[in-house]
């Protein structure tokens, strides 16, 4: 059935898209003034604008009636277990989940006397202070 339904929504798809290439614009009564008359058009002098626009206006609503549908349908018979196929993701190592209680390690440190000493920056050269001007 849902075969059917997806031939049939692609077949609507194709009707509305003809229909509403084949209407005309709201510039083309413009044209009419200058000999552009509705006497030489197939669907009479009144041309074929009710037609078209009632036809186009049923293929949408079943077209709509046809998406709400299969839209229901397709999250009616979804798999309701989302989190056992995970895809790429499952792939990815979980890490090691530690005890509550187990203790954290110590940061490594120095050992008692043998703390370096802070490096020692060049003495910046003696320079004129600011304000005077050297010529």
């Amino acid at each position: 059935m849902l075969l059917f339904l997806n031939v049939i929504y692609v077949l609507l798809a194709i009707a509305m898209i003809a229909l509403i290439l084949m209407q005309r614009g709201a510039g083309a009564s413009a044209g009419s003034g200058f000999g552009g008359g509705a006497s030489a058009t197939v669907f009479g002098s009144r041309g074929a604008s009710s037609f078209l626009s009632k036809s186009t206006k049923w293929l949408a609503i079943t077209f709509f009636g046809i998406s709400l549908f299969m839209a229901w349908y397709a999250t009616r018979n979804a798999p309701t277990a989302i989190g056992d196929d995970l895809g790429v993701m499952s792939q990815v190592p979980v890490a090691p989940v530690e005890a509550p209680g187990a203790a954290v390690p110590a940061a490594p440190q120095a050992p008692e006397g043998e703390v370096p000493a802070v490096p020692q920056a060049a003495e910046p050269p003696e320079s004129a202070p600011p304000g005077t001007a050297e010529n």
